[in-house]
């Protein structure tokens, strides 16, 4: 196996960036690097059925029809309330759930999240999404411009979702946002990822590695360690993980990703390695014992 150096990882996502300017859009350059990200952690497509994005969500389906038995209204409608047609939706997305190498198609029992599509908008009409829309001071847009957020993805109890503005829908590949809270506990949307295709790479990274990766989970660590987290390996270039109230950062360093939490969340620290001699090289690195906690990869038992 080829070693692969993860704290050059950055390079290889500001070449894909390149590719993504002055609204020129190079779709090669972007969905490669996922390609590549996800092959060098074992992913591979099998050919077998996928998650088709008009597959209706049934938890979804069954709440509406409550709602609307409630208040004596229609259960069923050709039009739903939470999609405005309207809207555009950007190139990117689209072209995200044409990949012949969607791991989240082919394997979306990884992913732990719910798909939109198409992208219902924020505030939620039908009351089912649970985010409001911009503030009116906020940063993404105009205030003469549209304030609602289109969210194609949520975590599975809904609790973050992930979306971008309406005003920027045009786009072909639009910056992400994720409902979160503010210090003083008020809802407010931040930014998850520079674009929609960065956002699909980092939703790979922080589910991937996890299946097929050698694995090593930490409660806590100490300063100490931090500050070696941070001599030693380097930023992946990717905005901190925002879900559950966590404020995850991607580092890497050679044939190893570890993400350090600074938020909430069961784990301060998740180290992950193509192999178990590069945890056992992290470990040293950064002077810790992991010798009894590597857990092997899951993908070890699929099919099982």
């Amino acid at each position: 196996m080829t070693e692969i150096d993860y704290g050059r990882f950055h390079e290889r996502l500001e070449k894909a960036r390149g590719a993504n300017t002055a609204g020129a859009v190079d779709s090669d350059a972007r969905w490669e690097l996922l390609r590549r990200f996800q092959q060098e952690w074992g992913y591979e497509p099998d050919g077998g059925p996928r998650r088709d994005r008009d597959e209706p969500d049934a938890h979804k389906e069954y709440v509406t029809a409550l709602a609307a038995a409630a208040c004596d209204g229609p259960v069923d409608d050709d039009e739903p309330a939470d999609v405005d047609r309207s809207l555009a939706i950007p190139v990117a997305l689209a072209e995200w759930w044409d990949l012949p190498f969607n791991s989240f198609a082919d394997r979306s029992d990884l992913y732990e999240t719910n798909p939109e599509w198409p992208p219902t908008v924020r505030p939620d009409p039908t009351g089912y999404g649970v985010s409001g829309g911009l503030a009116p001071d906020n940063p993404f847009v105009g205030p003469d411009e549209d304030q609602r957020v289109c969210v194609f993805m949520a975590e599975n109890q809904y609790c973050n979702e992930w979306g971008y503005p309406a005003a920027r829908g045009h786009l072909a590949d639009p910056p992400v946002l994720v409902s979160a809270r503010d210090d003083d506990g008020k809802p407010v949307w931040e930014l998850q990822s520079r674009s929609l295709s960065e956002f699909f790479l980092h939703l790979a990274a922080a589910r991937l590695p996890a299946h097929y990766g050698w694995t090593v989970e930490e409660n806590e660590v100490s300063p100490e360690v931090v500050a070696r987290i941070r001599q030693e390996l380097r930023p992946m270039g990717l905005l901190p993980w925002r879900e559950l109230g966590a404020r995850t950062e991607f580092f890497g360093g050679p044939d190893v990703i570890v993400c350090h939490n600074t938020g909430y969340g069961d784990f301060e620290l998740l180290a992950y390695g193509r192999t178990e001699q590069a945890l056992r090289r992290l470990a040293d690195t950064l002077g810790v014992d992991w010798e009894e906690w590597i857990c092997e990869p899951e993908s070890r038992h699929d099919g099982e």
